[in-house]
């Protein structure tokens, strides 16, 4: 084509100066161009409003259209898309822009994207066109365009109306400076120059810059969320803060997951729609980078003045701190980072620093900073807890596609227990479901697997919606660890406590259990951190705390994502294994607020292998004996003597330690041979190598007689206490707690060998020295009264057995469990009393109860159930209810019979008793009471 037309040469000058002069914010700043499609909105039969920015589709260069005789829609292009910034203004601000430059002419269209980008490069151009070939060298002109398509195979009519609608409006603004009658100087040297700012009529582009800014706008870059259900009191109450009691600044702070960025959208909505002159924006607050970009596009979509050079983060605080702004309502989102935030290490200062601050403003923070929540808003914190089971079944229930799921309650209350009613672990179970298809129970089953690497699948496994920034927020564990990272960083004290935690029970945790820092202030800023992101919750009034059961599960991915899970592991075994008490009834409080802990550390893979688990391990199984929890003892101690016996030669003495404890543990849970076995083998090694008065050796022999005794060898166990009550006797002082163990225990034996009076008298001087030195709740002083209760019963006492034994009942009901085997012995001891003493209805009911508990915690051949069963036939005996007292005496003479030897004393009482029964059905006559006595004797 010819050189351009020396009249259209001298228009374009000017246009070039405007180009340095920032020609696209004064242009776009317009009233023409914006006006103009802005009315067509009022003529239906233009279609010229703006096709919104989901219709803006750059692909790239290399990806092309299939099929010349379909659209894109009908094809189903999707190809990568080119990602632009200027979109996301582009859907609340739809501003047209206005570029300068070549354009390409001729007399095809171009539909290949990889050559429009050569043409491009080659020559400089910005845009291709077809009218301007032909009439360029007939007659001078300029050529305006509206922008409908790319130059590339994707055609699309969507945008035509649109750009043809913006071109008018350009064209507009050109002919209000470029009059066709006046000569090429005065066109460019008039007061209607567009090279001057003089004559751009500033009063009227600066008023409609006005309007423009004092239009409610809304600038949020989700959706709304359909699937967002309840929350309503949060939201009430926020409401109220802001617009009814009118509070600039209010956070919300809450545990990651806990829905605080979809309140704040959910209330950015209600804004929206009930507070119209209200415009509403959202700022994140990731980093100070991110924070900075979301100003630029602000101040972009705002049209607010920000010369080259100046900072968009305070133009844009400025600007909203003026009048000028009108009300608005800003969310200050993710404002986690307390650096970033307040004290950040950039020189321009903090997110905080930037913050606008207005009468007419409101801004609402979210944040898992309990620091940053008072730095934010001072006082003027809300704390989001979880969701109410209720609104968590309605999140569920919008978030399934397949809704049958929900008619099964108890799965669904089962789920949602499991995932402890958090939004974002309920949102992301849903679609995990949704995608593959898996029912409730079998989504179960995968979280409930004891291999955490499922458990880790679940929770790393992210989802894609339109309320998060990125899928990696869809991701329980994922969003947590960005927070566990963080702290590592600003506060490692505080991370190295959470990965403490993660190796215990996330319940009850006692702050004595932590490892000990340098200094006190340091454990309180600690635990401080920790409280404040909501990781932790500490108890009213006291030094304990709880960590929510899926950070506990995240913690554990972290150390093991991290490398550190084995070492921590370690450290934490070694540091409870240090701290555990023995089993001194004094540390009774301390013991119970760290068996739990310990229980888990030592479930872990490979603790036995380690001597601090050994040991850990011990202390624990002595404790649970202390408390009656033998099954438990029992599974703990069997560990330990497998990996001792795997390890160490049968005379060494950790073995021997923990086969004694073991055999203890036995004949607790009525296991007497196995006691027996072990601790005749356990004794003859220590006599070996240990001399008669070791204290292990008198140990092991004292347990020994009390196995014997439990197994109706009645004289060994008299024989074999009676020499460690001598020897203790000779070396200790008469209050030393062994041997007052050993002389109760004798005085039980004699108890058993008929030997009444000598166990009184023993059991007496036991009483009244344990009354002087233990408290009256003393689970040894309590033992040895309930021994001699059962002697006085006995001996005929009877009045003072009740006696004795009601006082001691009721002090074990106040400090043990309704199952606790010491006080079902007191218990049953007082119904034999009961029965003695002619009270045989208080007797009945006491029975059935320790009966019914006995049944569901010991096995059917437990001597402690058999015992009880009998008495209860007994007692329904002289109660006339004789056909119970036989179905009960069958079970018990068959067990007995199985169990025990022809001679055993029990089994003989049982038979008898039976076979009294059968005559008193028969009429044979009534029981006597001396008969009743003799058959009731029974432990």
């Amino acid at each position: 084509m010819n050189q351009v037309n020396s009249s259209v040469h001298a228009i374009l000058i000017p246009g070039k100066e405007i180009s340095h002069q920032a020609r696209c914010e004064l242009i776009e700043n317009t009233s023409f161009i914006t006006d103009f499609p802005e009315g067509s909105h009022q003529d239906r039969d233009l279609h010229a409003e703006y096709p919104g920015s989901t219709e803006d589709r750059l692909f790239e260069a290399s990806y092309r259209h299939t099929d010349d005789q379909k659209l894109c829609e009908q094809l189903g292009c999707n190809g990568e898309l080119v990602s632009r910034s200027r979109l996301a203004i582009a859907e609340v601000s739809p501003t047209p822009a206005i570029h300068f430059g070549l354009m390409a002419s001729g007399d095809a269209v171009i539909k290949s994207g990889e050559d429009r980008d050569k043409i491009a490069a080659a020559e400089g151009v910005i845009a291709f066109e077809m009218e301007g070939a032909g009439v360029w060298d007939s007659f001078p002109c300029i050529i305006i365009k509206g922008a409908c398509d790319y130059a590339d195979s994707h055609k699309s009519k969507v945008w035509q109306r649109y750009a043809a609608a913006t071109a008018a409006a350009c064209a507009k603004a050109f002919l209000g400076f470029w009059i066709p009658s006046l000569t090429q100087a005065a066109n460019s040297e008039s007061s209607c120059s567009l090279g001057n700012r003089d004559f751009f009529d500033q009063s009227r582009t600066a008023r409609a810059v006005r309007e423009r800014q004092m239009q409610p706008v809304f600038l949020v870059p989700f959706s709304k969320n359909d699937c967002f259900v309840g929350r309503e009191d949060v939201l009430a109450k926020l409401r109220g803060l802001l617009f009814e009691q009118g509070r600039q600044k209010v956070a919300l702070v809450g545990l990651g997951g806990l829905g605080k960025t979809q309140i704040a959208l959910q209330l950015a909505f209600w804004v929206k729609e009930n507070k119209p002159e209200y415009s509403v924006f959202w700022m994140p607050a990731f980093s100070m980078a991110g924070f900075e970009q979301e100003c630029v596009k602000l101040v972009r979509a705002l049209g607010i003045r920000c010369p080259e050079g100046e900072d968009a983060k305070d133009a844009v605080r400025q600007y909203l701190s003026s009048k000028d702004a009108g009300s608005w309502f800003l969310v200050v989102d993710n404002a986690d980072d307390v650096e970033i935030f307040h004290k950040s290490t950039h020189s321009g200062g903090g997110i905080l620093d930037f913050l606008p601050s207005s009468d007419n403003g409101r801004t609402l923070f979210t944040t898992r900073s309990r620091k940053v929540a008072s730095v934010a808003a001072k006082t003027t914190v809300e704390t989001l807890l979880p969701m109410h089971p209720e609104e968590a079944t309605g999140l569920l229930e919008k978030s399934l596609i397949n809704k049958d799921e929900l008619e099964d309650i108890e799965n669904v209350s089962q789920l949602l227990d499991a995932l402890t009613y958090l939004p974002l672990a309920i949102a992301q179970a849903a679609a995990y479901m949704n995608v593959y298809e898996t029912p409730i129970v079998e989504y179960m089953r995968v979280f409930k697997d004891a291999d955490t690497e499922n458990i880790i699948e679940l929770l790393e496994e992210g989802y894609d919606d339109e309320a998060h920034y990125d899928r990696s927020q869809g991701a329980v564990a994922t969003t947590w660890i960005v927070s566990f990272d963080r702290i590592r960083r600003t506060t490692p004290a505080a991370a190295d406590l959470l990965s403490f935690m993660a190796c215990i029970e996330p319940r009850v945790i006692p702050r004595s259990i932590l490892p000990k820092l340098k200094t006190e202030q340091q454990m309180t800023q600690a635990i401080g951190t920790l409280t404040g992101h909501g990781f932790l919750s500490r108890r009213e009034g006291e030094a304990i705390f709880n960590m929510h059961n899926l950070v506990h599960l995240a913690t554990r991915i972290w150390n093991k994502n991290e490398g550190r899970e084995r070492e921590m592991q370690q450290k934490t075994l070694a540091r409870v294994a240090e701290i555990f008490p023995t089993n001194d009834w004094i540390n009774r409080d301390l013991w119970r607020q760290y068996l739990p802990h310990a229980l888990r550390l030592l479930g872990a893979a490979g603790c036995m292998e380690n001597k601090g688990g050994r040991e850990l391990g011990l202390l624990v199984g002595q404790c649970l004996l202390e408390d009656g929890r033998t099954t438990e003892a029992v599974s703990t101690l069997e560990h330990i003597v497998e990996t001792q016996e795997s390890i160490s030669a049968e005379d060494h003495l950790d073995r021997l330690i923990s086969e004694h404890e073991l055999a203890r543990a036995y004949l607790d849970g009525g296991q007497t041979k196995k006691s027996v076995e072990i601790l005749e083998r356990v004794v003859k090694i220590r006599e070996r190598i240990q001399v008669e008065d070791h204290p292990d050796q008198l140990a092991s022999e004292h347990v020994l007689a009390l196995a014997y005794l439990r197994d109706g060898q009645t004289k060994k166990a008299v024989e074999m206490l009676e020499r460690v009550v001598e020897i203790r006797e000779r070396i200790s002082a008469e209050d030393h707690p062994d041997r007052l163990t050993s002389e109760h225990d004798l005085a039980a034996a004699y108890l058993g060998d008929g030997q009444t009076k000598k166990s009184v008298e023993i059991l007496e001087r036991v009483v009244k020295i344990r009354e002087r030195i233990q408290a009256e709740d003393h689970p040894d002083r309590l033992a040895s009264k309930h021994e001699l209760a059962a002697a006085y019963l006995e001996d005929g006492q009877t009045k003072k057995a009740v006696e004795m034994l009601e006082h001691m009942v009721e002090i074990r009901e106040r400090i043990l469990a309704e199952d606790h085997l010491h006080r079902l012995a007191s218990e049953h001891v007082l119904a034999r009393a009961y029965l003695a003493d002619g009270q045989t209805k208080k007797s009945v009911e006491i029975l059935e109860r320790v009966v019914e508990i006995r049944e569901r915690i010991l096995a059917e051949d437990h001597l402690h159930r058999l015992a009880s069963e009998h008495v209860l036939a007994l007692a329904y005996l002289a109660d006339g209810q004789t056909k119970k007292a036989v179905e009960i005496l069958e079970r018990v003479v068959e067990t007995r019979e199985r169990i025990q030897g022809e001679d055993n004393p029990s089994r003989h009482l049982s038979q008898d008793l039976l076979q009294y029964c059968y005559e008193r059905l028969e009429g044979a006559g009534a029981v006597t009471e001396s008969k009743a006595s003799v058959l009731g004797e029974e432990m």
